[in-house]
């Protein structure tokens, strides 16, 4: 994970929620547990970015900004998911399995890894 006690321990319930969306689909009961695993993300984008920004502003960090623009693209995303699903379109748990693993690898392994040296130089761990 990245570094930071409470971030790594959010982190951790995104991996747990993929987790049982993999292990459902790989049962065949995918679609029957994607609603609540997509409401559960809707929660959980708003309480962790919630946590990752409020701990960059209150150290300066310079790249909030920027930080903040990806949070807003990633929770628009899990709300298209949320949407399309609630509409009856077409099943996306490959799909978000898919975007999840993604932005697993990607921002919590890339972005958020940026602002770690900088929160543990003002002494957040």
């Amino acid at each position: 994970m990245v570094g930071v006690e409470v971030v790594d321990a959010q982190h951790k319930n995104l991996v747990s929620l993929l987790n049982q969306l993999h292990e459902a689909m790989s049962h065949g009961h995918g679609k029957d547990v994607l609603e609540g695993i997509l409401a559960n993300l809707v929660r959980y984008t708003q309480a962790h970015f919630a946590t990752e920004e409020k701990l960059m502003q209150e150290n300066g960090y310079p790249d909030l900004v920027t930080h903040q623009r990806e949070h807003a693209e990633l929770t628009k995303k899990v709300l298209d998911f949320q949407k399309e699903f609630a509409a009856g379109r077409v099943f996306i748990g490959g799909e978000v399995m898919k975007f999840l693993g993604d932005w697993l690898r990607g921002h919590i392994r890339g972005t958020d890894k940026k602002y770690v040296p900088f929160l543990h130089a003002n002494g957040v761990r």
